[in-house]
């Protein structure tokens, strides 16, 4: 797809300067092992920006992802150690319950043609009040399954990955043929594009639409699985403002806020861009956590206001 606008590659070449310039700096930086927890640690991340990834791309944003995980977490620990039920039972029904509070959303935001920052807000609020009604304390997980998935390492290229990592790339491999290759996602595109212009062309604009929210909603419970394999426990204020490192790491990615362009493949090297600079603040050991939160908020006024001056650079050639 040809088109003036930002593209991943620019994202791809940040990546890339940034681990030879911190491989320069700090030693060890670029050994296998630490490239490699790049992605075990980021893989809830990465499963969050791909259905993300499908909610910008149809030209709305879902706020409601970080509050879904945490709600994930607390319905299969409260599953798992209260109910007692099988652990792939839990995890079933937490895909469905996140698929159908995603879908809601959809709905509402498509047939009351109401703004999705407004919808999704208030999901946000809801998915992390209904934690509450669970719990307000963690809920260890000792389940075995969990604790199996938590504690495996799967040889890779001289080091070792999760499971949960192979899950997510497994995610955004499935995510890449929906965008590019199904209906679904040639309709995704036009509506982001242009929501009329899909209809007049007799798309499904409607059944699109709520099957995108759908999508990041169980991302997003999927995410919280994988996040409960990470940290073996449910708990209400897990991946606060995680939805918002999700939205950085989409439009890092080379995916335009308006919609209608970007790759999905993209939120791989926005999420491992996010998870370099974490890892190289880690390795300096001087400076604080928050200097973290400073450069990903440079980097994305960067990426969109580049964005903004092509696509105006775009349009007035086009004129």
């Amino acid at each position: 797809m040809k088109s003036p606008y930002f593209t991943p590659l620019v994202t791809l070449a940040l990546l890339l300067a940034m681990l030879g310039i911190g491989g320069a700096v700090y030693p060890g930086l670029l050994s296998v092992q630490v490239i490699l927890n790049l992605l075990i640690d980021n893989a809830f991340l990465l499963v969050l920006a791909i259905g993300m990834s499908f909610v910008i791309l149809s030209g709305g944003i879902d706020l409601s992802v970080g509050s879904v995980l945490a709600l994930a977490t607390m319905v299969s620990a409260w599953l798992l150690q209260v109910a007692h039920w099988p652990p792939l039972a839990a995890i079933g029904l937490v895909l469905l319950l996140g698929a159908l509070f995603g879908g809601g959303m959809g709905a509402m935001i498509h047939y009351f043609k109401l703004q999705p920052f407004i919808v999704t807000l208030a999901g946000m609020f809801l998915a992390r009040g209904l934690c509450y009604l669970i719990s307000i304390n963690s809920i260890t997980i000792d389940d075995p399954l969990y604790l199996a998935m938590s504690q495996t390492q799967l040889g890779l290229l001289g080091g070792f990955v999760s499971p949960s990592a192979l899950i997510a790339l497994g995610m955004l491999a499935l995510a890449v043929f929906l965008a590019h290759f199904t209906a679904f996602g040639r309709g995704v595109y036009a509506i982001g594009g242009n929501e009329q212009s899909a209809l007049m062309m007799g798309l499904p604009v409607a059944r699109t639409k709520v099957l995108v929210y759908a999508f990041s909603g169980f991302c997003a419970a999927l995410a919280g699985v994988l996040f409960s394999f990470y940290m073996l426990s449910g708990y209400g204020l897990h991946a606060q403002g995680t939805e918002l490192d999700a939205i950085a790491a989409v439009v890092i990615g080379g995916t335009l806020l308006s919609g209608g362009y970007g790759y999905v493949a993209g939120a791989l090297s926005g999420v491992l861009v996010l998870g370099t600079i974490q890892t190289l603040i880690a390795f300096d050991g001087t400076l604080s956590s928050w200097w973290t939160r400073i450069v990903i908020g440079a980097l994305l006024f960067i990426f969109c206001v580049v964005q903004r001056l092509m696509a105006i650079g775009a349009a007035r050639r086009a004129a």
